[in-house]
């Protein structure tokens, strides 16, 4: 499964949203990209009118007058198109801003099990190849087509003012760039769509080769994950190659369409001028405009094909605006923080269920701690107990209220869940904590630190909280990251908290030390804490043993362990170790 690829009536409507944003800001950059369209376009006009005067019979000193108005005229276009290419590129980068801020707000909100249907690949591609491609054209392309656009427009009306019949000569090449550029944008959107879609999935692969490596050597798949980086990259040579012989093609014609119009207008003037229909000024002007237009039009094919490479990646962009949401909050508001689970079922695929009818009513304020052996199901019932996917059927409820029908802030204030999983975010520690909560103070900041064991060792950093963390930044070991993580639970402060798996990159001891320091900090909260050491469950309240998708024990560690069943054996078996 892949995320939806938008089509082009909803990239045109969404990118015409997203400009008329700058509205005003658009029209001063045209303004100024018109002017200095203008000045550029007075000097053949000027060399033309200096031509008829030459061979009319002139003096020096009108000679010289005409060369210092060309001089001004110069001067006075390097001004306008120094401040029009500068808010141009401003505005750019404006519009490139709110794109990304827009697509990452989409990413952050879309359905986990979505995003895990999709793959990593997909979601990778659209936030790196496609970020980056997009990045290119709005930052230098939408200046440039501005430019471009303004100036071929302003320089033929200049042509037909000189000399209407000579520019006529300039419509030769019309005919040959319509057919060549129809014939490619028919083509390309759908090529460049193919060719995003293959970077992505080789994206996927060589992520998921690079980031299970361990997993890949121990299973001894090696040539397997090979095979399938060879395809992948076959498969985006394959679609190199045929956006490349699209690009070879429509280039050859538009060459070929560029030196027309400068032969044509020297033969037909040429004729004009010996019928003494022109004059040799206008021709002049009207050839000076024809090889002046010739740049214009050959940036402005360019950009053109660029912009079929973002607009194949603005359609994956805006494809995630349109993933349908899996909840629907009522308003409804829960009665108390009792968390229930009733009936819970779950499948990742289709007819493939990994949890089977699961019951779990949590006592507020209790520890429970959920073991079994790996694939049991005990991940995707935290999942469900924390509200990250909604379950395929059953009901998991807060004080009476389906989790799936509070909104994602409120929801977050009731239940939260972290992971094994962590992400140091690109700016300060103190950045990274209010994530959780923006408006915390320094000392609640300290205290959530200190809660967590990470006090000590983010003083030691060379501008303590204030230090840059993240890309570019100080690197943070995989367990301070985890225990920056923890520290945004405790300031988040939910009355239910489920930790999968939560301190399992830090040592035994370490985990132990900072699952004590937790303790007094979770007091009075209900936590659920899916663990591979058992310690964890010999300090819990209760203990739900998975298997199967299935809870087959649930009671406390003595009781468990009394009985001789599942759990007693997985205690013995692990005291052995």
């Amino acid at each position: 499964m892949q995320l939806p690829v938008a089509d082009a009536r909803t990239v045109r409507s969404l990118s015409m949203a997203l400009l008329r944003r700058y509205r005003r800001r658009l029209v001063v950059v045209v303004t100024l990209q018109a002017l200095a369209a203008v000045a550029a376009l007075a000097v053949p006009w000027l060399l033309g009118d200096l031509v008829d005067a030459v061979a009319q019979g002139t003096t020096l000193a009108h000679v010289n007058s005409v060369g210092l108005t060309i001089v001004g005229v110069v001067v006075v276009q390097a001004v306008i198109t120094r401040f029009a290419q500068r808010g141009a590129m401003i505005l750019g980068e404006e519009v490139f801003a709110r794109l990304r801020e827009d697509f990452l707000l989409a990413v952050t909100h879309l359905p986990l099990s979505t995003v895990e249907r999709a793959g990593t690949g997909d979601l990778l591609g659209r936030t790196t190849n496609d970020i980056d491609r997009v990045q290119w054209t709005v930052r230098f392309g939408v200046p440039r087509l501005l430019v471009t656009s303004a100036t071929i427009l302003l320089t033929l009306a200049a042509a037909v003012l000189a000399s209407p019949l000579v520019a006529l000569a300039l419509l030769v090449a019309v005919p040959l760039i319509t057919v060549a550029t129809r014939r490619y944008l028919r083509t390309a959107t759908p090529a460049y769509l193919v060719n995003s879609e293959a970077y992505a999935r080789l994206n996927g692969v060589l992520t998921e080769s690079v980031e299970q490596a361990a997993t890949v050597d121990a299973l001894g798949l090696g040539r397997r994950r090979r095979a399938r980086t060879d395809a992948a990259v076959a498969r985006a040579w394959d679609t190199e190659v045929v956006t490349l012989r699209m690009r070879v093609v429509l280039f050859f014609w538009l060459g070929l369409s560029f030196t027309l119009p400068i032969v044509a207008t020297l033969l037909w003037g040429a004729w004009l001028l010996d019928a003494g229909l022109v004059t040799l000024g206008a021709v002049t002007t009207v050839a000076l405009y024809a090889m002046q237009v010739r740049s214009p039009v050959d940036e402005l094919l360019f950009w053109i094909d660029e912009l079929q490479v973002a607009n194949a990646s603005l359609a994956r962009l805006f494809g995630v605006t349109l993933v349908e949401p899996d909840r629907s909050p009522s308003g409804a508001v829960p009665a108390d923080d009792h968390v229930v689970a009733a009936g819970v079922r779950y499948a990742y695929r289709e007819g493939q269920d990994v949890l089977h009818g699961v019951d779990l009513d949590l006592v507020p304020g209790e520890r429970l701690a959920v073991v079994g052996p790996s694939g049991a199901g005990k991940s995707t019932l935290g999942r469900m107990l924390a509200g990250i996917h909604p379950p395929g059927g059953g009901s998991v409820t807060v004080g009476g209220v389906p989790l799936v029908d509070l909104p994602e802030e409120e929801l977050r204030s009731h239940v939260a869940l972290v992971t094994q999983e962590h992400h140091v975010f690109v700016g300060t520690v103190e950045d990274n904590l209010r994530l959780a909560r923006a408006g915390a103070s320094e000392e609640e900041m300290r205290a959530a630190l200190a809660a967590v064991d990470a006090l000590e060792w983010v003083d030691r950093l060379p501008e303590g909280a204030r230090t840059e963390v993240g890309s570019g930044g100080t690197d943070l070991t995989p367990a301070q990251a985890q225990q920056l993580a923890l520290a945004r639970l405790v300031l988040l402060d939910p009355h239910t908290l489920v930790l999968d798996e939560a301190t399992s990159l830090l040592d035994p001891r370490a985990a132990r030390h900072l699952e004590r320091s937790l303790s007094a900090v979770l007091s009075g909260r209900t936590v659920v804490a899916i663990a591979h050491r058992l310690h964890t469950a010999h300090d819990a309240d209760r203990v739900a043993v998975v298997e199967g998708g299935r809870i087959v024990e649930l009671g406390s560690h003595d009781e468990l362990v009394s009985r001789g069943g599942e759990y007693a054996a997985l205690w013995h078996s692990w005291q052995q170790e």
